[in-house]
């Protein structure tokens, strides 16, 4: 079943006395629990993709359908509603908020969700024994490392048990043993959490997570394939 759907998607915007166009007349669509790479040039329009999945932006034209409603005619009330229950975001900068621990950064999105304090204290404790950092709950950003806060990252994308996980260049700042490492627990989210993931990067190691990557040149889909034969052949995920 197709959680993604984009039908002759194009947005653009301007720029000075020019036109851009980052996404041209773009359909693509994405299986429940599939894991899809994104990649190409800078400026081949990933990251607006993922914005518009996110709800973050919206299509010039053309219809952007994510986990059974059409994000891009949502009112700014109904969005904000939609991205906390459907969709978790991780960025490449981790956005954690500084002056809060671990366990209160996973929490801020259940704060918009109707959820009693014992519920909100089980799932941030679920997303971060995910993350392996229930030791680290109490800890603020400053007190971890790169990788660390990364991982509150993703437990905070997924406390509120979202069907999609979008992560943008989520390896981005991070040494290549820290970002194994994390594309080891993203793939998890998938195999065992049965996440669907939408993933950016330039990172062809990170790449082989994927079950398929979608080249993007100049707006448009220029390649797409199967699992990348490191992964298909049962490389990548498995070494920590």
């Amino acid at each position: 079943m197709s959680l993604i759907e984009l039908h002759g998607v194009t947005k653009t915007f301007a720029s000075g006395s020019e036109t851009v166009t980052p996404i041209s007349e773009l359909d693509f669509t994405v299986e429940q629990g599939e894991f899809v790479c994104l990649m190409g040039p800078s400026g081949s329009g990933k990251t607006t993709l993922l914005h518009m999945l996110a709800g973050i932006d919206r299509p010039t034209t053309g219809r952007v359908i994510v986990a059974g409603e059409e994000v891009s005619t949502l009112s700014p009330t109904e969005l904000a509603r939609w991205r906390t229950r459907a969709v978790g975001y991780v960025f490449q900068q981790y956005n954690l908020i500084p002056v809060l621990t671990a366990f209160e950064n996973v929490e801020v999105p259940l704060l918009l969700l109707k959820l009693s304090k014992a519920e909100r204290q089980r799932r941030i404790a679920l997303a971060l024994a995910a993350v392996e950092l229930t030791d680290r709950s109490h800890h603020l950003p400053r007190q971890m490392s790169g990788g660390q806060q990364q991982r509150v990252a993703i437990a905070r994308a997924i406390a509120t048990d979202p069907a999609v996980v979008l992560a943008d260049e989520p390896t981005g700042n991070l040494d290549r043993e820290t970002a194994t490492r994390t594309m080891t627990l993203l793939r998890r989210l998938v195999d065992e959490l049965g996440k669907t993931l939408v993933m950016v990067t330039h990172d062809p190691q990170a790449a082989k997570s994927a079950s398929r990557l979608v080249h993007l040149d100049k707006g448009q889909i220029v390649d797409t394939n199967g699992a990348p034969a490191a992964h298909a052949a049962g490389e990548g995920t498995s070494h920590a």
